[in-house]
């Protein structure tokens, strides 16, 4: 899993409440376990004008003009900003990996739905939940073009391009994780050593559990 310390990120501003998980990475394109190739997909329903389906070439499918992520201006961006019960729906973790392949590392919102925030996590995303007053001056702030943000998981801060801060919060747990690049397995790994330990000490006292 990619770390995350400081990002310095152009935004791309969603202005939708209750945006779910299906319309995020539509149903027909969870045929893969795997995290990655699922960001041409990304909000599939809205992006594109016409009806996709898994092994299309999307560069010959036509784009929605007036959908937010296809804005010029918007093109590698790496904050999402968005409304309240981002992410809702289904559980499908298939969801954060869509966001992350696209190219998003961080989304800022009123609220999201909770197993979607979880999701998030474990996927390499900084999901920032900030109040409503917030987002909305955040929202009319990015319509200036090429409207940025600054993000500090190590100070918990979002830096506007005018120098306003505003903190965020989040566990100790999350945190390291998400600078020290861990997911689930990362963190297991971790303690492979003892881990070691553990079986040869067990194997030596229980040598019958490993009889053949």
């Amino acid at each position: 899993m990619k770390p995350f310390v400081q990002l310095d990120g152009l935004v791309c501003a969603m202005d939708r409440a209750n945006v779910d998980t299906d319309a995020i990475i539509p149903k027909q394109f969870l045929k893969s376990i795997k995290r990655s190739g699922f960001g041409p997909n990304l909000f599939d329903e809205w992006r594109y004008l016409d009806h996709g389906e898994p092994g299309m070439d999307n560069s010959l499918r036509q784009l929605n003009p007036d959908f937010e992520l296809n804005l010029p201006r918007n093109q590698g961006a790496q904050v999402l900003l968005a409304r309240d019960n981002f992410g809702c729906g289904s559980s499908r973790e298939h969801a954060p990996w869509a966001i992350e392949d696209f190219g998003f590392r961080a989304l800022i919102a009123p609220s999201f739905a909770d197993i979607f925030f979880n999701n998030c996590f474990k996927n390499g995303l900084l999901p920032i939940v900030q109040p409503a007053a917030v987002v909305d001056q955040l929202f009319a702030e990015a319509k200036t073009e090429g409207y940025r943000l600054k993000i500090d998981l190590e100070t918990q801060s979002i830096t506007t391009p005018s120098g306003e801060v505003f903190k965020f919060e989040i566990t100790e747990h999350r945190k390291h994780c998400l600078l020290n690049g861990l997911d689930e397995i990362g963190l297991t790994l971790a303690h492979r050593d003892e881990i070691s330990a553990f079986e040869a000490k067990r194997r030596a006292e229980q040598p019958w559990l490993f009889a053949k």
